[in-house]
């Protein structure tokens, strides 16, 4: 599939490797006309069925810290990613405001798990993962390093949202 991005077409394919998550994808690609609608791969972020050196730009958001392995996400990302091209990543983070974080922090553990229970049908250990996640993921610093590892330079980061969220930029 392709997507008219200014003069030149380009392909856009999503890919996870949750079966549930890409039936949505493609129930919600349904409203939008037949020639934009991107193409959904079922694969792990740790061995993407696509060639080396194939996208200009490789995204992910708020799936990162759901790789078994990390680094080897990573790797997979810049792998897929042209020369030249770039990787971003959208991930939640930890504010680091005083005040807020503590507020964040007790909203994130005490709150958002009881509210995603009486919302849904899912068990109270789905909303508590969440927390558990986001604070052991590596963020700021420590993201830019590994990403600087696995084959990225042109590293930027930007805090969103009073930091809970950061959005990650490197250049392959």
């Amino acid at each position: 599939k392709r997507f008219t991005v200014g003069p030149q077409p380009c392909p856009v394919v999503g890919a996870d490797f949750c079966r549930p998550m890409l039936d949505l994808a493609v129930s919600k690609s349904q409203r939008l006309p037949s020639e934009q609608r991107p193409l959904f791969v079922e694969a792990d972020a740790q061995q993407l069925p696509m060639p080396s050196d194939s996208f200009s730009a490789v995204t992910v958001a708020f799936g990162l810290r759901n790789v078994a392995d990390t680094r080897r996400g990573l790797a997979e990302l810049v792998r897929v990613c042209a020369p030249g091209g770039q990787v971003a990543i959208l991930e939640f983070s930890q504010p680091d405001w005083p005040g807020l974080k503590q507020l964040y922090q007790g909203y994130f553990r005490y709150v958002l798990p009881r509210l995603g229970q009486g919302l849904s049908r899912n068990s109270q250990q789905a909303y508590a993962y969440l927390p558990e996640s986001v604070a052991s993921f590596p963020s700021g610093q420590s993201l830019l390093e590994m990403m600087r590892q696995a084959g990225l330079n042109q590293l930027r980061h930007w805090p969103l949202t009073a930091g809970i969220a950061t959005l990650y930029l490197g250049s392959k």
